[in-house]
């Protein structure tokens, strides 16, 4: 058995016996190596057909998409639809963030272990801020309204009503829900005759949304998200909400920042666009006008990216509510101690 060296002379391996030795020329070395240069020329070439192939697939698809429907003709916005988002809500700004909650931060082991929101889904592109207009992407807040919030964070444990309506598990609220947070920001749409309806994983809230043109039921009625009706401008979905009541929050998610715990008043009307770009992509908006709560109406826009293979799992959020008994519970135990003059 002989091998070439570097230099082209033969090397012989010392195991074969002398009668068998192979001696390899410069002229074989040269149709070897030019064997070789022809198989790697091969592979290069093969690679960069596949490549090609592969690309020139993926931008048809992307160019040959068209809108489908469902069987009673609406634009298909359904499937499982996710906005996991680093974005920050508002630009940055020089202004004091929102306090935080009475009782200072956390203790250790207190809240999810980190791999609570480990997960391999899509991430949106990271952008300046989910608020788009006004055009330096803050929210134009009133005065009045921070200093409520900042009133219900200092006295959380006085009672329950201080929380946002997240932390009390009745809801994330409408558009809260759709502000990205740490965890569970997965979304069903299902579309039937007359409705379209979306299946929140965090706190497996059903949005049912009439889309048959029927009346509302009347400013006499006030409801946590307000009383939905949508309808179909070419492929968008429009939605617009109004008699909400005054005890909800806008936002509940932390990532919402200093907007989280402003509270929405009975004047709040919330206009939500759905306009699927392509086959996995569509692009939400929506515009808050609450001129009890803000100087002008302002808009939020992010992407929901389709992940069928994303599995929604029940939200049991008053199961494992230990937030808000612990706090209601010190604030007890404060009064207490207050009542019977104890300096502990």
């Amino acid at each position: 058995m002989s091998f070439p060296n570097r230099i082209g002379r033969s090397v012989v391996a010392a195991e074969q016996p002398p009668s068998r030795l192979v001696v390899i020329t410069s002229r074989s070395l040269m149709r070897t190596t030019s064997m070789f240069r022809n198989q790697a020329l091969m592979r290069v070439v093969l690679v960069a057909f596949v490549t090609a192939v592969v690309t020139a697939a993926g931008a048809a698809a992307q160019t040959t998409w068209k809108q489908g429907r469902t069987p009673d003709g609406q634009p298909d916005l359904q499937g499982i639809w996710l906005n996991f988002d680093s974005t920050p809500f508002e630009s940055a700004s020089a202004q004091p963030a929102a306090p935080a909650p009475a009782g200072g931060g956390a203790a250790a082991n207190v809240g999810p272990a980190s791999e609570f929101a480990d997960h391999n889904h899509k991430v949106s592109e990271r952008r300046r801020s989910m608020v788009i207009d006004p055009p330096d992407g803050r929210v134009p807040v009133m005065k009045w309204a921070e200093d409520k919030r900042d009133y219900d964070l200092a006295h959380i444990p006085d009672a329950p009503e201080h929380e946002t309506p997240w932390v009390r598990c009745i809801t994330r609220g409408y558009p809260a829900a759709f502000f990205p947070a740490g965890y569970n920001n997965a979304y069903e749409i299902i579309q039937t005759p007359g409705y379209v309806v979306i299946v929140f994983e965090m706190i497996h809230e059903t949005r049912i949304i009439p889309i048959d043109g029927r009346p509302k039921l009347g400013a006499n009625i006030k409801q946590w998200n307000g009383e939905p009706r949508g309808r179909w401008e070419g492929d968008t979905l429009v939605v617009e909400s109004t008699n909400y009541n005054s005890k909800g929050s806008i936002a509940t998610s932390a990532a919402t920042g200093r907007i989280r715990g402003i509270p929405q008043s009975d004047a709040l009307k919330v206009t939500e666009r759905f306009t699927r770009a392509d086959a996995n992509t569509i692009n939400y908006t929506v515009t808050i006008d609450d001129p009890k709560v803000y100087s002008k109406p302002w808009t939020v826009a992010l992407p929901l990216n389709r992940d069928d293979t994303y599995q929604m799992f029940e939200y049991s959020c008053q199961e494992g509510n230990y937030a808000m008994t612990n706090a209601l519970s010190y604030g007890r135990k404060r009064d207490a101690e207050a009542a019977s003059g104890s300096s502990k």
